[in-house]
C-alpha cells in the first residue's frame, strides 16, 4: 500500500502524460496558425514567401505530429477560403475584374475542354475507376476542390473516390504554389502574364491566389479574376455530367444538380460596392489587405488537412493521372504565354 502511494498509479500517470502531450500539440498548432496570420501582417519582408511556407508547414505538421483539429479545419477551410476571396474583391475595380475575366474566358474554355478530354482519355488508358477519373479531370481542369465537391454528388461518387481525387489534386496544388513563381521569374513573365498562367495552370483557387500573391499585386488581381471566371465553368460541366455521365437506375429520371461557389457572386458584389461607392474604397483597401493574411492562414489549414492516411490512399495510378494531366496543361499554357500566343491584358 505504501509502495503504491509512493509510486502512484501507472495508468493515471500515463494518462496524465498523454493529456499534457495533447495540450502541447494543440497549443503548438494554434500558435503556428496564428503566426501565419500575424507575422506576414507586421513583417513585410516575409510576405512573398509566406503562402508557400504556410501550406508546406501545414503538411509537415499534419504528417509528423498530426492535426489535432482535423474535423474542425476540414469544415473551416472552405468558408475561410471564400471569405478571403470575397475580402479581396473589396480592393478591386469591378470594370477591371470583368475585363480581365472576359479576356480569359476563351482560354479557360479551351483549357477545360482539353483538360477533361485528355483526363478521360488518359484515365481510361490507366484503368482508373470511372468516378476517380472524372473527379481528378474536373478538379485539374476547373478549380480543384470546389469542382470535385460540385461533381461528386452529380456522379454519386463514393467517399473513397472523392478522397483520392482531392488528395491528388491538393498535393499538386502544393507543388504548384512553390514552383510557379520561380519558373515565372526564370521565363521573364510580367505580372499580368504570370497572373494568366497561374489562373490557367494551377488547379485550386487558393493556390492561384497564393502563387500570384508572391509574384506581385497586379499578378494577384489578374490571377484571381481569371481564375474565378474559370471557376464559373463548374455550372456547364456539372450540367454535362448530370445529362451524359451520371449513372441512372432503370426507370429513374435524371436529376440536374448545379452548384455555384458562393464566393464568386460575393467577390463580384464586393468589387461592385467599392467601384460604385468610392467612399467605401479606404475601408475596402483595408479589408483586402486583411484578406491576404486570412488566405495565408487558410493555406496553412489546407496543408494541415493532408494526413498520412490520405497519402496512403492515393495509390500510384491516380497520382500518375493527375501529374501527367497537370504537367501537360501547365506546360502548354506556360509555353503559349511565353511565346505570346495568349493575349494577356489586364
Amino acid at each position: 500500500m505504501e509502495e503504491e502511494k509512493k509510486n502512484g498509479h501507472p495508468a493515471e500517470t500515463q494518462a496524465s502524460a498523454a493529456d499534457v502531450k495533447e495540450w502541447i500539440r494543440r497549443g503548438g498548432f494554434l500558435a503556428v496558425a496564428a503566426a501565419f496570420f500575424i507575422v506576414p501582417w507586421v513583417c513585410a519582408p516575409v510576405r512573398d514567401y509566406a503562402p508557400g511556407v504556410a501550406v508546406i508547414a501545414g503538411v509537415i505538421f499534419a504528417v509528423t505530429w498530426g492535426n489535432p483539429f482535423s474535423a474542425m479545419t476540414g469544415k473551416l477551410t472552405s468558408p475561410l477560403l471564400g471569405a478571403a476571396i470575397v475580402g479581396m474583391g473589396f480592393g478591386m475595380n469591378l470594370i477591371d475584374v470583368l475585363h480581365a475575366g472576359a479576356n480569359g474566358i476563351l482560354y479557360t474554355a479551351i483549357g477545360i475542354t482539353l483538360g477533361i478530354g485528355l483526363g478521360v482519355w488518359l484515365g481510361k488508358r490507366l484503368g482508373l475507376a470511372r468516378d476517380t477519373m472524372y473527379l481528378v479531370s474536373v478538379g485539374t481542369s476547373i478549380c480543384g476542390g470546389s469542382a470535385i465537391a460540385a461533381a461528386a454528388p452529380v456522379l454519386k461518387a463514393k467517399a473513397h473516390d472523392v478522397a483520392i481525387a482531392s488528395a491528388t489534386v491538393f498535393t499538386l496544388n502544393a507543388v504548384a504554389l512553390l514552383i510557379f513563381p520561380p519558373i515565372g521569374h526564370a521565363l521573364g513573365m510580367t505580372e499580368v502574364q504570370f497572373g494568366f498562367w497561374s489562373a490557367l495552370g494551377i488547379h485550386d483557387t487558393s493556390s492561384v491566389v497564393g502563387a500570384s500573391m508572391q509574384y506581385g499585386p497586379t499578378a494577384l488581381e489578374v490571377g484571381t479574376t481569371v481564375k474565378l471566371a474559370r471557376a464559373l465553368w463548374i455550372v456547364p460541366v456539372t450540367l454535362f455530367l448530370s445529362c451524359f455521365v451520371a449513372n441512372v437506375a432503370e426507370g429513374e429520371k435524371r436529376k440536374i444538380k448545379l452548384k455555384i461557389p458562393w464566393f464568386i457572386p460575393g467577390f463580384l458584389a464586393a468589387a461592385a460596392l467599392v467601384t460604385w461607392l468610392p467612399v467605401t474604397a479606404p475601408a475596402g483597401g483595408f479589408i483586402k489587405e486583411l484578406s491576404k493574411y486570412l488566405m495565408i492562414l487558410t493555406l496553412f489549414l489546407i496543408g494541415a488537412n493532408l494526413s498520412r492516411e490520405k497519402l496512403k490512399e492515393l495509390g500510384l495510378k491516380p497520382v500518375i493521372h493527375g501529374v501527367v494531366l497537370w504537367f501537360v496543361l501547365a506546360t502548354l499554357w506556360g509555353a503559349a504565354i511565353h511565346l505570346g500566343w495568349v493575349h494577356c491584358v489586364k
